[in-house]
């Protein structure tokens, strides 16, 4: 039987903190978020740009920057609202979220841009 390791992720540590999908990875590079907004509209999901400062990023709520992009599907657009958010608020942890209409829950939620750690 294999052993499940523990991962020493505690609050105490802010570089430890993971948050959504693929935190546990090194950070994606442009090209790859640019494939996961690409795998989000392949799914019919809609976008939305979610952000909040690093002290509450593990907390439920962020902030919504915009509505989400209903029916929108062009990549550069979603990259662009993703840029744009991320300019106004520099400091901020950012994630991309997906809607799924169909079963009515999130596709996906991931973290695109993280904040300043201070430790």
């Amino acid at each position: 039987m294999i052993e499940i390791q523990d991962y020493p992720s505690r609050l105490a540590d802010p570089a430890s903190r993971k948050f959504e999908t693929f935190s546990y990875l090194p950070e994606l590079s442009k090209k790859q978020i640019r494939q996961q907004v690409e795998y989000l509209v392949s799914q019919s999901w809609h976008p939305a740009i979610e952000h909040t400062e690093p002290e509450n990023a593990c907390h439920t709520y962020w902030y919504m920057w915009k509505l989400p992009l209903f029916g929108e599907t062009d990549i550069d657009r979603i990259l662009a609202e993703a840029e744009a958010c991320h300019k106004a608020n520099p400091g901020h942890y950012m994630r991309l979220v997906g809607y799924d209409t169909r079963a009515q829950c999130l596709g996906t939620a991931l973290v695109i841009y993280r904040g300043p750690i201070e430790v």
